[in-house]
């Protein structure tokens, strides 16, 4: 967010008391700073002694500011003064705890959440003894808390070298929201741009910026001691930063952490992600994650190498998984649901960073070096919907500009109502684009195999560099293609020639591979690795869904063509 120019000193805590499974707070584990210039102002005014539910700090005079206990609402409100782009909490710890909200009640930020101050150097960040992630301010998110924002103009950033803990459980999730979707405003489950999203940043690699050595020589280094990228979606004085030459740096863990009602425009074609990863490295951890109703990306990386595993998303207006600028991390088990008029790419992946500016050379030189984007992809179900949406059409996997993935034991699924209007282009299931990504699947450094792609337009793109076409390499890489037309009923209730889904209203489960069938024969591919089934969710292991009881819209119709 904005670069802070006044200091805090810090020493806050937003903490829970946790008396049951459904109960929470927010606790905040500042770094040392001498912020004692800060004025303040706004309505959480600074006090002598606090001793009520809501967060509160001290300041470098001793006065302490807080959040104000809404009693109508059961909600604890936090003013601009307490925390905000030009406002960072970035205190020197003395505890201070939130206790369970009573009703459900939620902690609503008028300002942004900001967690620790964005540099642009780290000239400047060393001398602060910000290196990596830790060194920073941290904040603890604690089950069933729900965070709420006012405005669409209003986000969560974490900055480099502060981390965020949100652990939640299956039965008390964590939720980011909006606040009109805390006071029951939002009558439409596929409603957006109600807060702007969340950011985190670390110090991962990043091929936006310039590096001696090579990723896998273990010999990569900053050209000039020198990272900063601006995030997408933030501009002006809300710009933050992200880069540096640490792929396994730490921002931090998410668990079972649910973002809603995501999205802002800042300018055309400038929004804010359900969740954007700036060069996360590999330290960080992220499982049970959902991005819901959004509206660009559910989840962005630029860079970096963090893992992500039991990701959903739903109603997502443009990308479900977007990668880009160098990304080396796998992402296990995915499930991706298109809304019924709206959603992009399953996939949308690219290899460099403004490649459209680079030539040849340095294309090349930064594949030979390992800076392209080389993702591990397994085990995803994406079931989308081929129609005009706002950003563009449903579709499925598109790979472009020289990204190397690997993607295994997935499937693609092209569904709607005979009701429905159908787009008459790029509905495709798989689409590569550009030389250097179609001359990696030629030579190997592409890898699709045990996938299943269930789409009338079934590929698109140019011929591999050799003339064979796209469809033809991936079937002779182990991946099968169904011959579909129109409305599609990939389930096993009622069709007997396409079957890859179990159940027509809520068909997230995989049919066992014994029992799927692809253009009225038996498939023919088996799971790679250690997988014993395709795709996010087995029906052979229901009992172990890893969405139960936390992920959001899945008791929803799917819309399955009838």
């Amino acid at each position: 967010m904005k670069r802070v120019q006044n200091r805090l000193l810090l020493v806050a805590v937003i903490a829970a008391l946790m008396a049951g499974c459904d109960s929470g707070g927010i606790n905040i584990e500042p770094t040392t700073v001498d912020n004692s210039t800060n004025t303040g102002g706004g309505t959480n005014t600074p006090v002598t002694s606090y001793d009520g539910p809501c967060a509160s700090y001290e300041q470098g005079d001793g006065t302490i500011v807080h959040g104000d206990y809404n009693e109508s609402k059961g909600n604890c409100e936090y003013q601009r003064d307490f925390v905000d782009a030009g406002n960072p909490l970035m205190h020197d710890i003395t505890l201070a705890t939130l206790a369970t909200l009573a009703d459900g009640g939620a902690h609503v930020f008028i300002g942004s959440l900001v967690i620790g101050q964005n540099y642009d150097s780290h000239a400047d960040m060393q001398a602060a003894g910000i290196t990596q992630g830790g060194d920073g301010t941290k904040l603890t998110i604690e089950p069933g808390v729900t965070v709420a924002f006012n405005s669409a103009a209003e986000s969560l950033v974490i900055n480099r070298g502060s981390q965020i803990f949100a652990v939640g459980t299956s039965s008390a999730p964590i939720t980011v929201t909006s606040l009109s979707d805390v006071n029951g405003e939002i009558s439409d489950p596929e409603a957006v741009g109600e807060w702007g999203g969340m950011v985190v940043n670390g110090f991962g690699v990043t091929n936006k910026c310039e590096y001696t050595g090579s990723v896998d020589d273990g010999d990569l280094a900053m050209a000039d001691g020198e990272c900063n990228v601006d995030v997408e979606g933030l501009i002006g004085d809300a710009v933050s930063n992200y880069g540096g030459e640490n792929n396994a740096d730490n921002s931090g863990k998410l668990s079972y952490f649910r973002v809603k009602h995501t999205g802002f425009d800042v300018v055309p074609g400038n929004e804010l992600n359900g969740i954007t990863f700036g060069a996360v490295g590999s330290g960080t951890v992220l499982e049970n994650i959902q991005a819901y109703s959004t509206q660009d990306d559910g989840v962005e990386f630029f860079g970096g190498a963090v893992n992500m595993t039991n990701y959903v998303a739903m109603f997502v207006n443009d990308d479900s998984i977007d990668i880009d600028e160098g990304y080396r991390g796998t992402i296990t088990n995915s499930l991706v649901i298109q809304g019924q008029s709206e959603g992009a790419n399953c996939i949308e992946s690219d290899g460099i960073g403004s490649y459209s500016s680079k030539d040849d050379d340095t294309i090349q030189d930064f594949i030979a070096r390992g800076l392209n984007s080389r993702p591990t992809i397994d085990g995803l179900t994406c079931i989308i919907s081929p129609v005009d949406g706002s950003d563009d059409p449903g579709a499925g996997w598109r790979f472009r500009e020289a990204i190397f993935p690997t993607v295994i034991n997935s499937m693609v699924v092209a569904t709607f109502n005979a009701a429905d209007t159908k787009s008459l282009n790029d509905n495709y299931c798989l689409r590569i684009d550009n030389e250097e990504t179609l001359q990696g699947a030629e030579d190997g450094d592409i890898v699709l195999e045990s996938n299943i792609f269930v789409c009338e337009e079934k590929t698109n793109g140019d011929a591999l560099p050799g003339g064979q076409t796209i469809q033809a390499w991936a079937v002779a890489n182990e991946n099968i293609f169904a011959d579909v037309t129109g409305a599609v009923d990939p389930t096993a209730n009622t069709s007997t020639n396409l079957q890859v889904l179990q159940g027509a209203t809520l068909p997230i489960f995989s049919v066992n591979i014994a029992d799927m069938v692809v253009n009225d024969v038996p498939i023919t591919i088996t799971p790679k690795g250690n997988r014993a089934y395709l795709g996010a969710l087995s029906e052979s292991e229901a009992n172990l869904d890893w969405t139960r009881g936390w992920a959001v819209g899945l008791d929803k119709n799917l819309w399955i063509a009838n």
